[in-house]
């Protein structure tokens, strides 16, 4: 008996899954461009990161351009709500200095990164040629023997410039948030 209300609960959420639709943007022949102008630049920051070039990936920034990443997917703003980071350029720039000092422990040999980035969606473009774009990543963090994976989405907001998009706002949404971790990420996922 207890089956067959079990199966009665799973067909209808598949079938109510199945009714549920999709919305994807409708790709115009200039959006292909823009796509590949974006993912390209994703890629990019996911390098520099990986390559320690803190100094370059702050210059992906536009002046005013921000770094946030909520403790709570949830969190629409990060004025007075506690975040993991939420950094304007000179933030980001105290936090470069301080992992590149000469007595930065956490910073010793055998610590690395390598991103993943993936699954971008040009969610809105602007007249002006501003995106904003929503993707997926993957990181991995060696530190001497351990290795942590983190993982999560972001949002840009990117503007066009005449040198290439700049990041007016980045967002990460890690999945893994809030697991507990031996020690705090010293740099930018």
């Amino acid at each position: 008996m207890a089956k067959k209300a079990v199966r009665k609960v799973v067909k209808k959420a598949v079938k109510k899954t199945a009714a549920r639709k999709v919305s994807l943007p409708a790709y115009k022949a200039g959006n292909y461009a823009t796509q590949h102008a974006v993912e390209q630049f994703l890629y990019k920051q996911a390098e520099v990161l990986d390559a320690k070039r803190w100094q370059d990936y702050i210059d992906l920034f536009t002046d005013e351009g921000v770094y946030w990443m909520p403790a709570d997917p949830a969190d629409r703003h990060w004025d007075g709500i506690p975040s993991i980071f939420a950094e304007d350029k000179n933030l980001m720039t105290v936090r470069m200095n301080r992992v590149l000092h000469p007595d930065a422990w956490s910073q010793r040999p055998l610590w690395g990164t390598n991103h993943v980035v993936g699954n971008v969606i040009v969610e809105k473009e602007s007249p002006n040629g501003d995106v904003v774009v929503r993707s997926r990543f993957h990181m991995l963090e060696l530190r001497r023997d351990t290795v942590r994976h983190f993982a999560g989405s972001y949002v840009h907001q990117l503007k066009k410039t005449p040198n290439g998009y700049r990041i007016k706002m980045q967002r990460v949404d890690m999945t893994n948030a809030q697991a507990a971790f031996e020690y705090v990420l010293q740099v930018w996922v």
